[in-house]
């Protein structure tokens, strides 16, 4: 995967990668899926880093993808994200359909309720999911931090994809 991307498009998309990160494995995960969103071999994405508390729909609007990470919190995404699409979801709604986006989740034992969640919302707001989630139960392996890394690159490279 990684050799083989070398994806230049002519012109520079974003990506806005927005998270909540409150533990060492979200925090592994964090990395790994930004990593793979900047890696050289992806020309002309320009990747956006907002904590879910404080995006809003002026992120969301100047944003071409959206990468979302968050804890799965007693069945459910986490308070700060479900924060973050109270705030942009009538806003974005017409004006975001078709865009992509990938999910990363934490849970300490179970990530089913909170991918439920997100993609419910994603699916309303007619996001299109490049792949699967990536879910993660326990302390993060190191094919789980690759994962997320290819996680990261698929959505970048499906930016120059679309240019």
């Amino acid at each position: 995967m990684r050799s083989a991307m070398r994806l230049c498009s002519g012109h520079m998309r974003r990506l806005l990668f927005v998270h909540h990160t409150p533990s060492p494995a979200m925090q592994a995960m964090f990395e790994s899926v930004l990593t793979g969103a900047r890696t050289d071999e992806i020309e002309d994405v320009e990747v956006t880093v907002v904590p879910a508390l404080t995006a809003g729909a002026a992120d969301v609007l100047a944003a071409d993808g959206y990468l979302l990470g968050t804890p799965a919190n007693i069945g459910y995404m986490s308070g700060a994200l479900k924060h973050f699409f109270d705030g942009i979801y009538y806003p974005c709604l017409e004006a975001t359909q078709r865009r992509p986006y990938g999910l990363y989740v934490h849970g300490a034992s179970d990530t089913t309720g909170a991918v439920r969640a997100v993609e419910a919302i994603a699916n309303g707001l007619a996001w299109q999911k490049v792949r699967p989630p990536v879910c993660v139960t326990g302390q993060p392996t190191r094919a789980d931090l690759d994962a997320c890394w290819e996680l990261g690159a698929i959505l970048a490279a499906e930016l120059t994809a679309d240019s």
